[in-house]
């Protein structure tokens, strides 16, 4: 019997993998079944569509050849490895490590009808949610997000929002606002070609959550992609979120972790081919 999770895994697997995770990318280069897509602010990502393990290669022999791509361009400072619980992938977390990738915090694939996000109860009292687009305030809001995750600020998040919003692809950046200051904010980024609209970024200062903020502010996401046409919602979600989400009617189809390499200051070193577990 096909369940709900059956359906919405396999619709994330066909419409929201390779292509339609890189539209705001600079560029995309093709390894294989891999797309190595280059961003501004001299980021690297790596994504594929899923593995089953019928492939005529496994994940974990394409990982080398993936990074030397983006080790051989000077300009790139970071790489990030895109994973997935469900993939066929024996050795790869392994031979990401040899390569110096470092898992990041695994987060929830959610996915749901939009319209069961819309909330049925007010917003909290005094707040004001609305998109921003200038500058000034997309950096504000990213200073935000990353006091509210305890990270320091990265320029480059604001130098390719920025540069996003110059091409107005339908993203929209949604922030919330409560006692003269920002407090939250979250990403809404319909996915072209698609039936989704993807919830990202979603972040509030700790000193308010638990008020509403975050609900309202995917309440206001939810709407505006409905709007759009779109009919599904798609979010990795951090354990703060992932309840949220759940309560509203998303489900968690499978997990994401990331592995992010960085440049060191005597440039890449990248270990020889013969040290790779899992080839």
């Amino acid at each position: 019997m096909d369940t709900d999770h059956d359906r919405f895994l396999r619709l994330y697997d066909e419409q929201l993998r390779t292509d339609a995770e890189t539209p705001g990318a600079l560029s995309v280069a093709r390894l294989g079944p891999l797309r190595l897509a280059t961003y501004a602010g001299g980021r690297g990502f790596i994504t594929y569509p899923h593995f089953s393990g019928q492939e005529p290669q496994a994940l974990a022999q394409l990982a080398g050849p993936a990074l030397e791509h983006f080790s051989a361009q000077p300009q790139i400072r970071e790489v990030e490895f895109k994973t997935r619980g469900h993939d066929h992938a024996p050795g790869l977390a392994e031979r990401l490590h040899a390569l110096g990738f470092i898992a990041q915090p695994s987060e929830s694939i959610m996915i749901g009808p939009l319209q069961s996000l819309f909330s049925d109860g007010p917003d909290p009292a005094g707040l004001e949610l609305r998109c921003v687009s200038t500058s000034d305030e997309i950096e504000e809001m990213c200073r935000m997000v990353d006091r509210a995750f305890g990270e320091p600020y990265d320029p480059a998040t604001t130098q390719a929002l920025v540069s996003r919003m110059s091409r107005n692809d339908g993203m929209e950046l949604w922030v919330a606002w409560a006692q003269g200051r920002m407090v939250g904010a979250g990403r809404l980024e319909p996915v072209a070609g698609t039936e989704f609209a993807g919830l990202w970024g979603g972040g509030v200062l700790p000193a308010f959550r638990g008020r509403g903020v975050y609900r309202a502010l995917v309440d206001a996401r939810a709407r505006s992609a409905v709007a759009k046409g779109c009919k599904y919602a798609h979010s990795d979600s951090t354990e703060y979120s992932r309840p949220i989400l759940e309560r509203q009617g998303l489900l968690k189809v499978s997990a994401t972790t990331p592995y992010l390499w960085k440049r060191t200051e005597t440039g890449s070193q990248l270990p020889p081919a013969n040290c790779a577990t899992g080839r």
